[in-house]
């Protein structure tokens, strides 16, 4: 388990990428996060690891009139926007208009200073993923993880990397604790690469039958982190992204 050096709990929890979290204190943390374990999977096959729901078709679930769902297999660059629909839940359909607005490298020496890291963490590649969010659907999708991985360049998919404290380099990196219709919020997820890997692209994929809707674009360096207290502050760092 990762920790802060110096606390006395776990200061974040590794519940998605390629790396392994533990068990332990997990308040804050999201009810959908699961044991903590490693998941991954290559972006092509046909397993159930890497996806972000109950299996549905999403093109046959529900959506709001009006909403129209961008279409599967669509190559999209930073600064485009999809809309898009999930099940969060085998009773819930999400449906959402992601804007992924930045793409950012980073290394472990500049965001992960002070966290107590093994040898195989030590040597992943960070990537922090921005995005806008709007919710278009009729579910209050609160709390949520955002249903996002990474594709590094195995073609192996990569989920974000949950926190049971702030992170401020990086931060909210789940839906705020409400979320209803209409409500837009900017997003922010780190995905831990390992073996020092490349980001290759953004993509929601909701089920190993759908194809992927994905971002690709240059990567920049990270943003300042924002002062403590700020806008981002207010929501629940201890959730999954995925």
């Amino acid at each position: 388990m990762l920790r802060r050096v110096g606390a006395g709990l776990a200061a974040v929890v590794l519940a998605g990428g390629v790396l392994a979290g533990c068990s332990g204190d997990d308040s804050g943390s999201d009810p959908d996060a699961g044991d903590g374990s490693s998941s991954a999977s290559t972006a092509g096959e046909t397993g159930t690891a890497g996806t972000a729901g109950p299996s549905a078709s999403a093109s046959s679930l529900p959506v709001p009139a009006g909403v129209e769902l961008s279409p599967q297999g669509s190559q999209l660059a930073v600064g485009d926007t999809a809309t898009v629909a999930y099940q969060p839940k085998q009773d819930e359909v999400g449906v959402l208009d992601i804007t992924i607005t930045r793409l950012e490298k980073t290394t472990i020496k500049k965001s992960f200073e002070g966290w107590d890291l093994d040898a195989g963490q030590k040597k992943a590649s960070p990537y922090f993923v921005r995005a806008t969010i709007t919710n278009r659907g009729d579910t209050d999708l609160g709390g949520r993880r955002v249903p996002l991985y990474v594709v590094d360049g195995d073609n192996t998919l990569i989920e974000a990397t949950s926190f049971a404290s702030a992170f401020t380099a990086c931060q909210p990196g789940a839906f705020p604790k409400k979320f209803p219709t209409g409500k837009k919020t900017k997003v922010c997820l780190v995905y831990l690469v390992p073996r020092q890997g490349d980001l290759t692209a953004v993509s929601f994929r909701p089920t190993q039958e759908f194809d992927p809707i994905t971002w690709s674009g240059e990567l920049q360096d990270p943003e300042p982190p924002k002062p403590a207290g700020g806008k981002g502050g207010k929501n629940k760092s201890g959730q999954r992204g995925g």
